[in-house]
């Protein structure tokens, strides 16, 4: 009796359980709300009235599923998701996954309006008997609580995420009302085509088309009953039954499922029996695991890249506020966001790479490319000859989208912007250059005193050349043969801090988006930082006549409905006057050009083509930037890592770059230059050859003012005219001359110069060669030999300098 009477509650409890099952059922599949219920007394009718005010129009908000990011030719790049999830049509699903699926989640699917009257009465039962709360739920109630959770977690509401799966009356009945409604207003096919998309089958794999792809690499629509079956098995624990961790408890559920399919009638036993015998571990030879991140991307680099432009760049906040906001939009929304990346250039640029510096070397050597078109500011090419497993710090780009804080030093082709500075200036293009002498090991110290701005040395600052060189030489003979003296002598005569303007203006920046520093070192010789996809962008506002446009990967983003999501243009400027960038051009040809040009013979492809080496303080670096009116590409050569305690970086010279052989010295033309021309030939492909267009008359005259007759004069006299008509004044050396000793001979230049440039003061020794005579064979007479006068503009002829090295 004891005994019965301990039991009597939970006797009660069923029986009265049992009576509201009844009536629930009738009105439940009848799709009405429920009346109080007398029979179950005061507590029963509050339960019903509480039923009958839940809810009961459910919404199916879009699934989250993986966006895609192409390249130009449409080809995956990487797949950014929260959630891997390819949605597909109940069409592509294969009937065998169909059939396994309803098998074991649902057999009555088909038969039932969202409620399965047995089994949800046998669970009630089982509930009520032993208090728990146990499922029995069909695939549309599944459909609906995993549908409930998805939106609430997309919403980042997490307490509604966790009441969407809690283990309780109340969630159970209001998840039963809304599969009634979802059952009234949708097909049969449309609720299992849904919830084929949205359940989880393990190892990051959310629906089917995502877990066919993960598991056997092929689309769910050629899924066979064997992987069907293996898949259908998963849904009830994902973690438990993942093939790849476990793939013996994957297999015996396989199996489970099997039998069942063959119990229903849906699969013989003869093809049962055969799938039984297929191994689950032999299933997943032809694996194809997501390119949901970086790090399993065609291209790790752009990829990473790419995902740190759309969530950071003003171009792309239509995606988004916040980078927050966008990232969710682009893990989730199903985005196709098509790139400018040039498939085969690509592959040419990182092939020319590692030609020089192979992926993985001992040598802590790196190189990087960026290729751009001029113009559009369209990135094609993005390469960099690293490891991305053991850095993915992006070479080519700023800190902002995953570069380097600072970016590396960039030399010589800093020279460029002084040479544009000059023709605004009014320097013709012809004109002329005081530089003071110097050589290896032999610098000449500039005097902080001659800097007329902000943008100085704070004690002597020396250059050397690579070879022992000066004297009044051309523009255009100094660029060719990039003499530091003479881009030390113009950007002092211009201003360090307007040269420096001019970078700003075309774009050029360090890795962290501040301006070069405003040491003289940095804006004339490179000891500043960048990237080179800075610099790239900023030499193709000269092949874009003076355009500059900012970088952009982005051709295209379309939305999951194949809507285009317009995205505002890349930000154009006109920076620099068309003529004055024809004039640079012109000049830049020499590098390449010119017999003693420090790249000559790294340009052979068809058409024209424009650029500047650079080599860095104890040849650590080696870079090339160079065009054609229609691509410009970038290539820095250098060690990746400080390899000294004192953060400095080891020189190149005497290393080995695989195809190109061991350089005692390395300048920016040993290999960068010859790295650049390959990848330029190959960035040329099917693109039209166009000239650059002619320098205008205005240009190529400048606009020269003249230079005061200070002949004779003394230093003093001298130096006070030249300062009062604008110039700069430097005392040069003596030479021969009848003009009274010590007093000034002539000037360089001699007539005219550009406003606030240099003239130097040549001095009088006051000595006169006598007249030499010589007699000759046919004519007795003495010739008379008139004492050679001093050139103004080349003091050391081209034969006495010794072979020009590739700097």
């Amino acid at each position: 009796m004891e005994g019965r009477a301990q039991n009597l509650p939970h006797v009660l409890r069923l029986l009265m359980g049992l009576v509201v099952l009844g009536v629930l059922m009738g009105l439940l599949m009848a799709g009405l709300a429920i009346p109080a219920i007398g029979a179950g007394g005061s507590a029963t009718n509050s339960g019903v009235k509480s039923f009958n005010e839940l809810p009961s129009e459910f919404s199916i908000s879009p699934l989250a599923q993986q966006s895609k990011i192409l390249d130009a030719s449409g080809k995956l790049i990487a797949n950014p998701y929260d959630e891997n999830r390819i949605i597909v049509p109940l069409k592509s699903i294969s009937p065998w996954m169909q059939k396994a699926q309803i098998a074991i989640e649902d057999s009555r699917f088909y038969e039932h309006g969202g409620l399965d009257v047995r089994g949800f009465t046998r669970a009630m039962v089982s509930n009520l008997s032993s208090g728990d709360v146990q499922g029995a739920s069909t695939i549309t109630q599944q459909y609906v609580k995993i549908t409930l959770q998805e939106n609430a977690l997309r919403a980042d509401d997490k307490e509604a995420a966790k009441k969407a799966t809690e283990k309780t009356y109340t969630r159970k009945l209001q998840e039963l009302k809304y599969a009634l409604d979802v059952e009234r207003n949708y097909t049969k096919d449309q609720i299992l085509a849904g919830y084929l998309n949205l359940v989880y089958y393990g190892d990051l794999a959310y629906g089917v088309e995502a877990a066919s792809q993960n598991y056997f690499g092929i689309p769910a629509a050629k899924l066979s009953l064997v992987q069907a079956a293996l898949l259908a098995g998963i849904v009830q624990q994902p973690d438990a039954f993942n093939p790849v961790k476990n793939p013996n408890d994957s297999q015996a559920r396989r199996n489970v499922v099997l039998d069942r399919m063959q119990a229903l009638g849906v699969a013989t036993p003869q093809e049962v029996a055969a799938a039984k015998k297929v191994p689950v571990k032999s299933m997943l030879g032809n694996r194809k695991p997501p390119k949901g991140v970086c790090q399993r991307s065609s291209e790790p680099f752009f990829c990473a890249y790419m995902m740190e432009y759309l969530q950071k760049s003003p171009q792309m906040a239509v995606l988004g506020k916040t980078p927050q906001e966008r990232l969710k939009n682009i893990n989730q929304d199903g985005l196709t966001i098509k790139t400018t990346l040039d498939p085969k250039l690509q592959a040419s640029t990182m092939k020319e790479l590692t030609r020089a510096v192979p992926v993985g070397n001992k040598s802590n050597l790196g190189a990087a490319s960026t290729v751009i078109e001029p113009g559009t500011g369209k990135i094609l090419a993005m390469a960099q000859a690293t490891d991305f497993g053991s850095s993915q710090v992006n070479l080519n780009a700023d800190h902002k989208y995953g570069g380097s804080i600072y970016g590396y030093q960039f030399g010589s082709t800093a020279k460029m912007y002084a040479l544009v500075t000059a023709l605004e200036s009014g320097m013709p293009l012809d004109g002329t250059i005081d530089a003071p002498k110097a050589g290896p090991g032999k610098p000449y110290y500039f005097s902080p005193k001659e800097m007329k701005d902000k943008c100085n040395a704070d004690s002597p600052w020396p250059v050397s050349n690579d070879y022992t060189s000066g004297g009044v030489m051309p523009l255009a003979e100094a660029t060719a043969e990039s003499i530091n003296t003479a881009f030390a002598q113009l950007t002092i005569d211009l201003g360090g801090c307007k040269v420096r303007d001019t970078m700003t203006r075309m774009g050029l920046h360090t890795g962290d988006g501040s301006p070069i520093n405003q040491q003289i070192s940095s804006i004339t010789l490179g000891a500043g930082t960048t990237t080179p996809m800075t610099i790239a962008a900023s030499y193709a506002t000269l092949a874009a006549r003076g355009k500059y446009c900012e970088p952009t990967p982005i051709a295209s983003v379309t939305s999951s409905d194949g809507k285009e999501i317009k995205i505002p243009p890349t930000t154009c400027k006109q920076v620099v006057r068309a003529d004055i960038a024809d004039g640079v051009n012109q000049l830049l040809r020499g590098p390449l050009e010119d017999s003693r040009g420090t790249a000559e013979g790294a340009w052979k492809g068809a058409g024209p083509a424009a650029g500047k080496t650079g080599t860095t303080d104890n040849h650590n670096q080696s870079w090339f930037v160079g065009y054609t009116p229609s691509r410009v590409a970038s290539v820095w050569i250098g060690n990746v890592k400080p390899a000294r305690a004192n953060g400095q970086l080891l020189t190149l010279n005497h290393k080995c770059f695989n195809d190109y052989g061991c350089k005692a010295k390395v300048f920016g033309g040993t290999v960068a230059g010859p790295v650049w021309g390959k990848i330029m030939k190959a960035a040329m492909v099917g693109v039209p050859v166009k000239s650059f267009t002619a320098p205008s008359q205005a240009v190529r005259n400048g606009n020269y003012i003249p230079i005061p007759d200070v002949t004779g004069d003394s230093v003093g006299t001298a130096t006070d005219k030249l300062r009062a008509a604008g110039f700069k004044v430097r005392v040069g050396s003596r030479v021969d001359s009848n003009i009274r000793e010590g007093r000034v001979a002539r000037t360089s230049p001699g007539t005219r110069a550009m406003k606030g440039g240099t003239v130097t003061l040549l001095i009088s020794r006051g000595y006169t060669p006598p007249v030499q005579t010589r007699p000759t064979t046919s004519d007795p007479k003495p010739t008379v030999i008139t004492p050679p006068t001093r050139p103004t503009t080349k003091p050391n002829p081209k034969p006495t300098k010794p072979p020009r090295p590739r700097g």
